[in-house]
């Protein structure tokens, strides 16, 4: 028998599920980012609205996050690397699939529901397999697996373009169904660990498994509303920033710039907020409400572009934008994870990942459709950004009501330690506040 440790090693074979993480990161939602590119030559080829091409992104994200909790379930019962590599199976064999697609219904088919499948079945074990192997250097850990998005958008956005210029929308999916067939020996490196905080027993029956139980945590019951809010408009640049610049006519390389810049200050953003967070010195609520609001204002700015100047004169404005939100969008994202530990305690972490990507999932299923819908109506995607701008801000004013996100005065009690395990947040940082008696008579209040 194995002796179980006496916690996460932070550090070690941690670092190769970072790397894995990582991969599987950037061959999901940094694949999905620069999906958007595609979608017009899909409208042209099919003779179909930008409402009804929206649809094959939002129907992959859709069923990839709402059938995240099922991939931890099955990661639960049998282990992350099996349901890993099945996933990335189902991933490849949906974008060859799509390649002989005759109608949109077909790419429904296979990028939405055969693809998104697979996609569910590897984030959500992928990363919560790596935030059981680190403690004091969880964030950080977290935010450089997820930089795989920033670092896949930077690579995957102008070589798409190419493989769209070069052979057509049906050459470019079919290459992306060997490319997404990495994601099994991803999952082949998620090494098991066995930690002393882990059940005897795998849960049993449907709701244990899926981890619905959680949903009883007040605080985990405020963190999902929020993150449902934050849903509806995180992922309409993932679908529509490229198709945003087309229509300011930057062309296709230039659009390509966009979503490369957007994701260059989003894989930088990732491993900063990593580190900020894992000091202790702001709360981990604190500063998911605060760069959650963030992330919000970077969405109105990039639909707020077409007002403030010329259409031919925009390009630089636009590009300005969208590092600015793909900066506070990358700051973001760590913290979403980061914070699991401390809501639900390290042994619930997989559950919860794979509920969060559900949760994000109810947003993300109407985001890109709402967008592209006012799109048809209005011309332009103005009004598009500027409303999932408003469903962020919404959701990260919720964050609001988590343990330490506001400034409390109360009695003060010793700094901060590194985040404990079983499901309590980090409390905020306290200042030491004298009375005008001295040290000796003050009133510690931590505020």
């Amino acid at each position: 028998m194995t002796p179980k440790p006496a916690g996460p090693p932070d550090g070690g074979w941690g670092w190769v599920v970072a790397a894995a993480a990582f991969a599987v990161n950037g061959l999901s939602y940094g694949l999905l980012r620069s999906l958007g590119l595609a979608l017009p030559d899909l409208a042209e080829h099919f003779d179909r609205s930008t409402q009804d091409t929206a649809w094959v992104s939002a129907l992959a994200l859709a069923v990839q996050q709402a059938a995240s909790p099922v991939g931890s379930a099955l990661s639960t019962r049998w282990g992350a690397r099996p349901v890993v590599m099945v996933g990335g199976v189902l991933t490849s064999l949906g974008f060859v699939f799509s390649a002989f697609a005759r109608s949109l219904l077909h790419l429904y088919l296979g990028l939405g529901v055969l693809a998104g499948s697979g996609w569910a079945l590897v984030f959500a074990p992928a990363l919560g397999t790596l935030s059981r192997y680190f403690s004091r250097r969880r964030v950080l850990a977290v935010g450089l697996a997820l930089t795989g998005n920033g670092a896949s958008s930077l690579l995957l956005a102008p070589t798409l373009q190419l493989l769209l210029d070069s052979f057509g929308w049906r050459g470019a999916l079919l290459l992306l169904g060997a490319i997404t067939l990495h994601l099994a020996p991803c999952g082949a490196l998620l090494r098991p660990l066995v930690l002393p905080d882990d059940p005897p027993a795998p849960p049993r029956g449907p709701l244990a498994a899926l981890g619905l139980d959680l949903f009883a945590r007040r605080a985990f019951l405020v963190f999902a509303l929020g993150t449902a809010l934050v849903g509806g408009g995180y992922f309409v640049p993932y679908v529509h920033l490229a198709p945003h610049a087309l229509d300011l006519g930057l062309g296709g390389y230039g659009a390509a710039l966009v979503v490369a810049v957007a994701a260059v200050g989003d894989a930088g953003a990732r491993l900063i907020s990593g580190w900020l967070a894992d000091q202790g010195w702001v709360a981990l609520s604190r500063l998911l409400a605060v760069f959650g609001a963030l992330t919000g204002l970077g969405l109105l700015a990039v639909g707020l572009v077409p007002l403030v100047g010329s259409r031919e004169g925009c390009e630089g404005a636009l590009l300005a934008a969208a590092g600015a939100y793909g900066l506070s969008a990358g700051s973001y994202a760590p913290l979403v994870f980061g914070v699991l530990p401390g809501l639900v305690g390290v042994g619930g972490v997989v559950q919860a990942t794979g509920l969060v990507m559900m949760l994000m999932s109810l947003g993300g299923l109407l985001g890109p459709p709402l967008s592209g819908f006012l799109r048809d109506e209005t011309g332009d995607f103005t009004a598009s950004f500027l409303a999932c701008g408003s469903f962020i801000l919404s959701g990260s004013f919720i964050y609001m009501g988590l343990p330490g996100a506001l400034p409390s005065c109360r009695p003060a009690s010793r700094p901060a330690t590194p985040p404990p395990e079983r499901g309590e947040l980090l409390p905020a940082p306290q200042v030491a506040l004298l009375s005008p008696g001295g040290p000796q008579s003050a009133l510690d209040t931590a505020c």
